[in-house]
C-alpha cells in the first residue's frame, strides 16, 4: 500500500511550509513516528514524523514552499524492512584477456620549436622626458606598458600614466548567495512593518544593579542547590516589568483598527536565539509566577527553542516582550516592537560605571535599559513612568518586588 503523507496544518493562520532540511533520504526506510524533515513555517520550525513504517519517496526538495495540504512524500507501507545481513553481491569480473600485439607506430619527425625572442633592453625603460615625468607622479616604471621601440616607455606614455590608487590584489573576493528561510523571511517582514507602521519612539534609562547584585551572590547557590536553576537576572527583570504593566496597563494594550484592546494579565515574550534565528516564545501570566517559577519557564522554552522543537502556539499571544541583548555584548539598543504589541524593553550588558550616591562618586554595576512603544497608544507620561517604575523595583528589589522577605520570595 503507498500511503501519501500530506503537510500538516501547523496553526490556524499558515497557509504554506517550507522544507527547511530532508532527515532521511529517497528510498530509505523509515520508521512511524521517526522525524523525516524539518518545515519552516513563518512562526516556527517543526518536525514532520513518518506516518507509518516503510520505503519512501520524496515529493519535495529542500528549500521547496509546499501549501499546507500538500503531499510531500510517498510511503510504500507493504514494503520489508532491511535486515542489512544479506552479503553484498560481488560483481563478475571479465576473463582477463591476452594483451593483443600492437604494431609499432611510426614515429613523425617533431617539428622544431619557435625561436624564443630574447627580451628587449628597453623594455619598460622610461626615456629621461618620462622618466621626469613619472617620477613626478610617484609612479615606477614596472607599472607602465610602454609602446615605444622594444616595450620603451614614451613621454607620452608617462603623461597618460595613472597613479596606482592602492587597491589590494591576491585577496579572496568570492560570495555566496542563499535563500532565506520562511521564518527569516517572516521576522523580516515583521520588523519592516512595525517601523514602518508604527510611532515608535524608545525612553531610555540607567539602573543600578548593586542590590540585585548582592541578592544573587547572597543566594544563588542555595537557590540552584534547591531548585536546580540558576538565579539570573531576567526572574528579576520580568517581575518588575509585569509589576510596572499593573500601574501602567496602556503600556499592556494593543490597537486593532480603530479600538484598544488591554489585558488584565502578562504574558511576556521572551526574545531568544535559535539555531533558525530569533524567536520570541511566551511565559503565560507571568505576574503569578515566582522567582523560581520564572527561572524554570524560561529555562524550558529556551530548552525547546535550541533543540527546534518550540510550537505555535508557546510563540503567540504575548502582550509585552522583554529582550536581552545583553548576554551579547549590548550596551544601547532600539529595540523594535513585536507587532500586535505596543511595547518591549531592551536589557543590555553590565557595566561598571561612575555614579553620584549620597552626594559621593562610587562604581557601580550599571545597565542601560531601553522601552520602544507605540506612541499612538502610549504617551510619553506612560512610557516614563513604566520605565521609572522598573528601575524603582530593580534598585530596591528587597522591598518592592520581595515584600522585604528574600528567602520567602525565592522559596528557601
Amino acid at each position: 500500500m503507498i500511503l501519501e503523507m500530506k503537510v500538516p496544518s501547523p496553526g490556524e493562520s499558515i497557509k504554506e511550509v517550507e522544507i527547511a532540511t530532508w532527515l532521511v533520504k529517497d528510498g530509505d526506510y523509515v520508521e512511524k513516528d521517526q522525524a523525516i524533515a524539518e518545515v519552516d513555517s513563518d512562526k516556527a520550525t517543526l518536525e514532520l514524523p513518518a506516518e507509518a513504517s516503510g520505503i519512501i519517496t520524496l515529493k519535495a526538495e529542500e528549500g521547496d514552499a509546499v501549501a499546507v495540504g500538500a503531499v510531500v512524500c510517498l510511503i510504500d507501507t507493504s514494503a520489508a524492512k532491511p535486515d542489512g545481513t544479506a552479503p553484498a553481491k560481488e560483481e563478475a569480473k571479465p576473463a582477463t584477456e591476452a594483451p593483443k600485439a600492437e604494431a609499432p607506430k611510426k614515429e613523425e619527425p617533431k617539428a622544431a620549436p619557435a625561436p624564443v625572442a630574447a627580451p628587449s633592453y628597453a623594455a619598460q625603460t622610461p626615456s629621461p622626458a618620462a622618466k621626469k615625468i613619472l617620477d613626478e607622479k610617484s609612479i615606477q616604471p614596472s607599472e607602465v606598458v610602454g609602446t615605444g621601440k622594444g616595450g620603451r616607455i614614451t613621454k607620452e606614455d608617462a603623461v597618460n600614466a595613472v597613479p596606482s590608487m592602492g587597491t589590494p590584489t591576491g585577496g579572496s573576493r568570492g560570495s555566496e548567495r542563499t535563500k532565506l528561510s520562511m521564518l527569516r523571511r517572516k521576522v523580516a517582514e515583521r520588523l519592516v512593518a512595525a517601523k514602518n507602521e508604527t510611532a515608535m519612539l524608545t525612553t531610555f534609562n540607567e539602573v543600578d544593579m548593586t542590590e540585585i547584585y548582592a541578592l544573587r551572590e547572597q543566594f544563588k547557590e542555595e537557590f540552584k542547590t534547591k531548585h536546580g536553576l540558576g538565579l539570573g537576572f531576567m526572574s528579576f527583570f520580568t517581575k518588575a516589568v509585569t509589576r510596572a504593566l499593573q500601574l501602567y496597563p496602556d503600556v499592556n494594550s494593543m490597537i486593532d483598527g480603530q479600538e484598544k484592546i488591554s489585558y488584565d494579565f502578562c504574558d511576556i515574550s521572551v526574545a531568544v536565539s535559535g539555531p533558525k534565528g530569533l524567536m520570541v516564545p511566551v511565559m503565560r501570566n507571568a505576574e503569578l509566577l515566582s522567582f523560581r517559577g520564572v527561572e524554570a519557564e524560561i529555562k524550558r522554552l529556551a530548552l525547546r527553542a535550541r533543540d527546534g522543537q518550540i510550537t505555535v502556539d508557546e510563540m503567540t499571544g504575548g502582550t509585552f516582550t522583554i529582550s536581552n541583548g545583553g548576554v551579547f555584548g549590548s550596551m544601547l539598543s532600539t529595540p523594535i516592537i513585536n507587532p500586535p504589541q505596543s511595547g518591549i524593553l531592551g536589557m543590555h550588558n553590565v557595566v561598571e560605571r561612575a555614579i553620584v550616591k549620597n552626594g559621593q562618586i562610587v562604581i557601580a554595576p550599571v545597565m542601560f535599559v531601553a522601552l520602544s512603544y507605540d506612541h499612538r497608544i502610549i504617551d510619553g507620561r506612560e512610557s516614563v513612568g513604566f520605565l521609572v517604575a522598573v528601575k524603582e523595583a530593580l534598585e530596591n528589589p528587597v522591598a518592592i518586588l520581595m515584600d522585604n522577605n528574600p528567602r520567602k520570595a525565592l522559596e528557601l
